[in-house]
């Protein structure tokens, strides 16, 4: 599939916030825009944020209209979720493949918003970011890194992470390219059997979790490995597994003892330690775009920029 870029921001853009999964504070939502007005940006709010339908932020058909809408409004040049939580994979077969591919701009969030990812670059091509949302932006205090990720989509550079920012540490070495998929770990298990199942051949494959028991980790781990998708991956990019501890009363393997079991089972280039996902900082990524994973180098190196 053709990689499809967004254009980059530039000051004065507007963007779009909508709440595509469980519903949001109006209040703190409304108050971490200040980030992105500060940013010299203009900022659309979705009726999403207002909305509440049982611990959705509206019904299936309202966010997938938001979403599309915010696609085919040429005025909107990002789009900047709210939150995740719960309800992404619900919307999925309501959204306008066909619209987005023809209107590419930059979609952003991670978490619950890894289905719509995978959905997105299936059927579109189009590179998309997993980074902070607005429900992160409201933790206090706020990491530096957190917000100079948004930095890149205001100019076509090309995103680097190595030990400067975390201490990373191999588990299988070597090096891997590939275009970067995945996110969180629940969300890319819960999409096998499905249209938007993850696609992890030769590419580098990305899991992060927040409160997760060891044993439930292993049980996810275990079906991504006998469907072929570690196996399949060059390599794989293990983020942050945040709060990922044992029941207290219960005799158990550590979060890490389990990721260490299926990576080596997997047996292709991994290094864990990198800060994305559910922790502080938080760092964006693009994900659908080549990037090379290196054990040796320790580091993780996109091939070109993600924005035009």
């Amino acid at each position: 599939m053709d990689i499809v870029y967004p254009a980059k921001l530039s000051p004065g853009d507007l963007i779009g916030i909508t709440a595509l999964a469980s519903y949001a504070d109006p209040v703190e939502m409304l108050r971490a825009t200040a980030y992105f007005t500060g940013m010299g940006l203009r900022v659309e709010i979705g009726q999403s944020i207002f909305r509440q339908y049982g611990y959705l932020a509206g019904t299936d058909e309202e966010r997938a209209k938001e979403l599309n809408d915010m696609f085919q409004n040429p005025e909107i040049k990002a789009i900047i979720c709210a939150r995740g939580g719960y309800g992404t994979a619900r919307i999925a077969d309501l959204l306008d493949y066909d619209s987005i591919k023809l209107n590419p701009k930059i979609f952003w969030g991670f978490s619950d918003i890894t289905f719509l990812h995978q959905a997105i670059y299936k059927n579109t091509g189009l590179i998309t970011f997993h980074g902070p949302m607005l429900s992160s932006l409201n933790d206090s205090p706020l990491h530096p890194l957190t917000l100079a990720g948004f930095q890149q989509l205001f100019s076509p550079i090309v995103m680097e992470y190595t030990e400067e920012i975390s201490t990373l540490t191999s588990i299988v070495e070597g090096t891997a390219s590939g275009v970067v998929v995945g996110g969180n770990l629940s969300l890319i298990v819960s999409s096998l059997g499905t249209p938007y199942e993850i696609d992890t051949r030769n590419k580098l494959l990305l899991i992060e979790e927040i409160r997760e028991e060891p044993y439930r980790i292993d049980r996810m781990l275990g079906q991504l490995l006998q469907a072929g998708k570690l196996t399949e991956a060059s390599g794989i990019i293990v983020g942050n597994f945040h709060e990922c501890v044992p029941d207290t009363n219960k005799s158990s393997f550590t979060c890490e003892e389990v990721l260490t079991h299926y990576l080596k089972k997997a047996d292709r280039p991994a290094l864990t330690g990198f800060d994305i996902g559910h922790c502080s900082p938080n760092i964006a990524i693009p994900l659908g775009l080549e990037a090379e994973l290196s054990t040796e180098k320790k580091s993780l190196i996109w091939k070109k920029p993600a924005v035009i």
